[in-house]
């Protein structure tokens, strides 16, 4: 078992919109016998606002501010499975706040296996542009570095099934967890 699950008994899984956050993260904490939290989520049901409303109206500076306010209280919590939003990690305070309370799992897919995921979605407000695609790039190319400096573990989801890549990070925090 990793010291950083064992110490906190807290999964954080982190990477870029459509890699699985949310679905891994419900699997995962149904094994572990765990409460599930989403950042934006929570973020949602605290404002009554979506995502995209508050993207809208306080622009991305207001909605950030929100997410660290929601990531270091997350954070705090012990024995949960947390997914945060894709850009959580631009935040000094939040890769710290990640590193410091658990396990980081970085959820990894390529920029057209994610493309592919959201292009139907209308819920991904950084991606309401002419061309999508090549924003997926650049905000992968932005985020990869600090996804890779705080992760505890590194997890391919674009060949592998929602329940390969559960069992995987299963067997790295508690190999007595079996799906």
């Amino acid at each position: 078992m990793s010291a950083e699950f064992k110490q906190h008994n807290n999964i954080f899984l982190v990477g870029l919109m459509g890699v699985g956050k949310t679905t891994i993260g419900r699997q995962l904490a149904t094994a572990l016998d765990v409460p599930f939290k989403d950042s934006d989520k929570e973020i949602e049901e605290r404002t009554g606002a979506s995502v995209s409303l508050i993207f809208e109206v306080e622009g991305e500076a207001g909605f950030r501010k929100r997410e660290t306010a929601m990531i270091a209280e997350l954070t705090a919590q012990k024995g949960i499975v947390l997914a945060t939003g894709g850009g959580a990690i631009l935040s000094e305070e939040n890769r710290k706040c990640l590193q410091d309370r658990g396990l980081v799992v970085y959820l990894h897919a390529s920029v057209d296996e994610l493309f592919r995921r959201t292009s139907h979605s209308r819920n991904r407000p950084l991606l309401e542009t002419a061309n999508p695609r090549e924003r997926l790039e650049t905000l992968f190319n932005e985020r990869h570095p600090f996804y890779k400096s705080i992760a505890d573990l590194v997890v391919d989801t674009e060949h592998h099934t929602v329940k390969q890549v559960v069992k995987y990070i299963l067997k790295r925090v508690d190999p007595s967890k079996d799906l």
